[in-house]
């Protein structure tokens, strides 16, 4: 079994004195715990699985949480000088501040303070601070919304199309490269799908880099070479980027889907993270009561999230257990937990969901996503952003809220189709995030690099709106 395949048995669960231990914090404890387990001949292979995961999880979650709470205080205090403790304790009782024990200690998320400015814009104009591609602030000549506009013209026209062109690199970190190790490194590229077409791999540096199928699920170009000194692994692409419109309020008015027999392709269960638990089950059931067609059935799922959830950034995926229960557990997540929560909810209901994520790419941002593709006979394949959907809350924008519901923008890349898949040339160690990639991976002889070992850039060149005469 591949390394990175262990994450599919996270779902059998620790054995209750290493649980007890890693709840508190006593990491090294459970470490230790675990390598004793290891080390016993008649341990269930399944146990084994879960075991070597959750060892390689507990050695990086406190990467992610690196604030005492006075540190944490003092973070916020740099931008607003009177932010009481009240406040601070306020918020992490609400969920909107992130923490772990670490050896009985509560240490709190590194991004906590950025993930406020974004879920409460109130707190970020107090702090004085704007985060650049907050769901589009970019504004068209006009002063229309450009997502806005998007969306209108989607509704006149039918669709609208952008020609896109990136530039994305990847460079190990000066303190971690020794001159002649071997690296193997990822950069997603565009993937072949409904929205992408005119693909082009238009620069390649340096030379020799290995492209994977277009219709590979994780699509990436790989470089495997032996570095004397430094340097960065540098691909620019362009596409075109269709988006179709799709009137879902009509769909459901002409009521075919109701009569039609729906497929059970992209139903299944993907252990670790859509699992059709006890209480997901309930939830579904809750949320679809009496109903028949499968697209009130997701847009259900779609409003409970975006009308009710509250976007957080989040830890490293690679640290994270049963991410779509969480979710509906906590009433908070990222694009990517919102995205597997409806995605787990749909097929719990039967409805063929699948993955996709890539990059947001406007002309002036550029930047990580996760989104939905959902199926309704006879309509075919639909779309759903639930985090672009909540984003819309935060600003009061209720028909954008909608229009992410069956529809997506024109300002997308498409590298991955499906939700832990493989690479065509496989990394050897861990990933830095086992189920998707949407910045790249690199590993050297000996290890898979995290994300604090590497450097990761990507820029939009060119984001242009393609008009048919």
């Amino acid at each position: 079994m591949h390394i990175n395949d262990t994450f599919r048995y996270l779902n059998i669960g620790l054995p209750e004195d290493i649980l007890r231990r890693k709840l508190y914090g006593d990491f090294e404890g459970a470490l230790r715990l675990i390598d004793r387990r290891l080390g016993e001949d008649l341990l269930p292979e399944e146990m084994r699985f879960c075991l070597t995961a959750q060892r390689e999880m507990m050695l990086r979650m406190p990467e992610d949480y690196p604030y005492t709470k006075q540190e944490a205080l003092e973070a916020v205090r740099e931008h607003i000088p009177d932010f009481t403790e009240e406040e601070f304790e306020n918020r992490v009782d609400a969920g909107k501040i992130g923490w772990i024990y670490l050896n009985g200690e509560m240490r709190f998320f590194d991004r906590f303070f950025s993930s406020m400015c974004k879920s409460e814009p109130a707190f970020a104009l107090r702090a004085g601070v704007k985060l650049p591609g907050v769901e589009s602030a970019g504004k068209g000549s006009s002063g229309e919304a450009r997502l806005d506009r998007s969306a209108r013209l989607m509704r006149e026209n039918g669709k609208i199309s952008n020609r896109i062109r990136i530039r994305a690199s990847l460079r190990i970190k000066e303190e971690v490269f020794e001159p002649g190790m071997f690296v193997r490194a990822h950069l997603p590229i565009p993937a072949a799908c409904e929205q992408q077409s005119d693909i082009v791999i238009e620069k390649v540096f340096p030379e020799g880099g290995k492209i994977s199928p277009e219709e590979a699920p994780q699509r990436t170009i790989c470089w495997e070479r032996v570095l004397t000194e430094n340097q960065e692994f540098v691909v620019e692409y362009s596409y075109v980027h269709t988006a179709k419109y799709h009137d879902t309020v009509r769909m459901q008015e002409e009521g075919l889907a109701e009569k039609c027999k729906q497929p059970d392709f992209f139903t299944e269960e993907e252990a670790p993270h859509i699992v059709f638990t006890p209480y997901i089950r309930k939830l579904a059931g809750r949320l679809t009561e009496g109903v028949i067609d499968p697209i009130e059935k997701a847009r259900r799922f779609y409003d409970h999230i975006t009308l009710h959830m509250k976007y957080s950034f989040m830890p490293a995926y690679f640290g994270m257990e049963n991410i779509a229960e969480n979710c509906a557990k906590s009433f908070t997540g990222d694009c990517g937990v919102f995205a597997l929560l409806f995605l787990t909810l749909c097929r719990c209901a039967g409805i063929p969901a699948c993955w996709q994520s890539g990059l947001t790419a406007e002309p002036d941002f550029c930047g990580a996503h996760d989104w939905v593709r959902f199926y309704a006979e006879p309509y075919g394949w639909l779309y759903a952003d639930p985090s672009y959907g909540t984003g819309a809350v935060r600003t009061e924008n209720e028909e954008r809220r909608k229009f992410y519901f069956g529809n997506l923008d024109a300002y997308r890349m498409v590298a991955n189709r499906a939700f832990q898949a493989p690479f065509t040339i496989e990394k050897e160690h861990w990933r830095a995030d086992p189920y998707d990639n949407q910045l790249g991976e690199i590993e050297t002889a000996g290890c898979g690099l995290r994300f604090s070992e590497y450097e990761r850039r990507k820029e939009v060149l060119l984001c242009e709106e393609i008009r048919e005469e």
